[in-house]
């Protein structure tokens, strides 16, 4: 598939059969995704890979409270039989910038960065995952939850307090869907609204 239907067919599923997904997929999507940029080759991205029945229900019953389980399109979520939750941590980029090549650039604490480029990153690794999925005829779903949600999520699955949750993709074949629905129905904005050449 060439590079402009992959990004043609990106969309999010939530609609997912239990179907598995073949072994070694999932390493494909991940190897895909480390090829991200990252600032200074920092690289301060992780992801928890979440596999099979007991595994993924376990972040289910971390992530989901009460009123996020009245949620229409949960039952399509729930059939998705790998999560990976991507997380991102300040701290590999202020050690980096504290190495004698890039101490002058003054980025050895989380504040004097403008925009915080751990949580750029691994979005960018992120991105990767989600069209990398398409590549390999996959659905995928990238979402997020509050704070609240991702400290049970750290609690359920040991991750340290340093590594921040940006949300979680799930990956799976999808299940027959209906069309757009909710946002999806929403039209795509012209780029002569949204691109300024020379200036605002």
């Amino acid at each position: 598939m060439d590079f402009d239907e992959v990004i043609r067919q990106r969309r999010m599923c939530r609609n997912f059969s239990e179907r598995p997904v073949p072994p070694g997929t999932v390493d494909r999507l991940l190897e895909r995704a480390v090829r991200a940029p990252s600032a200074g080759f920092s690289q301060g991205w992780r992801f928890l890979v979440l596999e099979g029945q007991q595994e993924v229900g376990r972040f289910w019953t971390a992530l989901a409270d009460e009123a996020w389980r009245r949620n229409p399109n949960l039952p399509g979520l729930l059939r998705a039989p790998v999560v990976v939750v991507p997380l991102a941590s300040p701290q590999p980029y202020l050690e980096r910038y504290s190495e004698p090549d890039k101490m002058s650039r003054g980025l050895s604490e989380a504040g004097a960065w403008a925009v915080p480029y751990w949580l750029v990153d691994a979005s960018f690794a992120t991105m990767l995952l989600l069209l990398g999925a398409v590549e390999e005829g996959l659905g995928a779903l990238f979402f997020g939850r509050d704070e609240a949600a991702y400290q049970r999520l750290r609690r359920e699955f040991a991750v340290p307090a340093h590594w921040q949750p940006l949300g979680a993709v799930l990956l799976g074949w999808s299940a027959t869907e209906p069309g757009p629905r909710g946002s999806a129905t929403r039209a795509r904005r012209p780029l002569g609204e949204v691109v300024h050449r020379g200036g605002w």
